[in-house]
């Protein structure tokens, strides 16, 4: 459902709606949860974009034209290799990330079974559980992407962006995919107008901010009044908001006190997305929520952004090459004698922006370098290899940059497959991640049932992926 921002902050503070001061509210206009033990580099924090997509990542899309013949072999046999990418030829949808081949890996052959999906996977391809229909008791944890902005914190925390359509309609804030805690969902800007105005009002409307102030002061007293009258678990949850409303306060106050920054870099957003955009073609959206991004990293408000790209929802017709006016859907099911076409059109576009994502923040200098020195993206699918799965593997494309704390970049990767000795699962992936920036955690995520049944080891990181 679609969220009217001043409606949802007003009924939300005031506890009269069932979604009350829980994190997820919190992540969307509060502070991130307590730190842990961040892997600095000198002294400048991670970063981390993770880019999903709809309808998976078809493993065929993912070889590469320069195979040797026992290569091409081992790839259609689905049998573990690595190669340097920088003697080889990237396939044609990759090709804006050319110049970048230093910082990508092509990583094949993590599984999706601990997440599983259908048509989505919704929560549960970043926090390695079955989502199901996606109802709260479901959600196990919080997803990697919360766990990560917990150990680089950032006044807004953890930042979710989305193309997802609601309804057939875009815009607002809308119920997210990653989640803050178990049982809690996240909520998410689903167009680039809202993303800009909510997460740089402090520069762009001033008024704006000065109205929440004082809402959020008035709030505060009264609940703050409210809690010497109660007792138990009224009490209790009367304090949680309260201390909620503290947490907005304190990351408004943190936000003012980089104001300079902010109109540094503040991006310019095109008027076709006012109202949500619904004039604006998909192209434009992409570009605009990769500026909005950016401009967020750069000015330190969030750390770590997740950006659904598309979901089955999302409308495909004012892609210039999508001359048959066919949907996502239908490219999933390979309906229509475009369907491969447009698929590789659409993840065109998806290497577009990650390619702008990485020239932006090499032209932002940090320290004795840039940016992208400290940024890892991660594009990944929601649903493993393809429209209704497989889940069994799930291509990835990630960028890291020299300063990443995993030791996998210019390489194509291919682990072994499911089910098999050293096959690695989502959860062992999303470990790796976790263990390389600070979180020692032994195992993160659900474990494969096929890999405890074969009684195969799938505890922990992959060692081979930490520097």
């Amino acid at each position: 459902m679609i969220i009217n921002r001043r409606e949802f902050f007003k009924k939300t503070a005031l506890g009269t709606t069932a979604y009350a001061l829980a994190p997820s509210f919190n992540n969307l206009l509060a502070a991130p949860a307590p730190q842990l033990a961040p892997v600095m580099t000198n002294g400048f924090p991670h970063r981390f974009v993770f880019i999903r997509k709809s309808n998976g990542n078809l493993p065929e899309q993912f070889g590469l034209k320069s195979f040797s013949s026992v290569e091409k072999t081992k790839h259609d046999k689905k049998v573990a290799f690595d190669l340097d990418l920088d003697k080889h030829e990237l396939p044609d949808w990759l090709k804006a990330l050319d110049p970048y081949k230093e910082h990508m890996t092509i990583l094949h052959g993590i599984s999706m079974c601990t997440s599983g999906g259908g048509h989505y996977s919704y929560s549960g391809c970043l926090g390695s559980f079955k989502a199901g229909r996606n109802i709260l008791s479901n959600i196990k944890r919080a997803t990697v992407d919360f766990e990560l902005a917990k150990l680089f914190p950032s006044p807004y925390g953890h930042v979710e962006m989305s193309l997802a359509s609601v309804n057939g309609t875009g815009g607002g804030i809308v119920s997210g995919m990653s989640a803050p805690a178990p049982q809690q969902r996240n909520y998410c800007y689903a167009d680039p107008m809202t993303a800009y105005n909510e997460l740089f009002k402090t520069v762009t409307n001033t008024e704006a901010v000065a109205s929440d102030s004082s809402l959020l002061n008035y709030l505060y007293d009264q609940e703050s009044r409210r809690l010497s009258s109660l007792n138990g678990e009224e009490r209790m949850k009367i304090s949680d908001q309260v201390d909620s409303l503290q947490s907005i306060r304190e990351r408004n106050t943190k936000v003012a006190a980089i104001g300079d920054l902010i109109k540094m870099h503040l991006p310019k957003i095109d008027p076709v997305h006012a109202d949500g955009g619904l004039d604006a073609t998909m192209p434009q959206k992409q570009a605009a929520f990769t500026d909005v991004i950016v401009a967020a990293l750069a000015t330190g408000l969030t750390n770590v952004v997740t950006y659904t790209i598309d979901d089955l929802e999302t409308k495909i017709d004012t892609l210039p090459e999508n001359e048959e006016k066919t949907s996502i859907h239908a490219v999933g099911h390979g309906m229509g004698p475009s369907s491969d076409r447009i698929r590789s059109v659409m993840q065109t576009y998806h290497m577009k922006q990650v390619e702008t994502l990485v020239t932006k923040l090499k032209a932002i200098p940090e320290g004795n370098g840039t940016m992208f020195d400290n940024t890892t993206i991660i594009y990944l699918p929601e649903t493993g290899a393809g429209h209704h799965s497989p889940d069994t593997e799930a291509p990835m494309v990630v960028m890291s940059g020299k300063n990443s704390r995993l030791d996998i970049a210019g390489r194509y990767i291919r682990l072994p497959f499911h089910g098999s000795e050293g096959h690695k699962t989502l959860s062992n992936w999303y470990t790796t991640l976790l263990n390389a920036y600070g979180n020692p955690i032994k195992h993160y995520g659900d474990l494969d049932l096929v890999m405890q049944r074969n009684r195969l080891d799938q505890m922990g990181a992959i060692q081979r992926f930490l520097a």
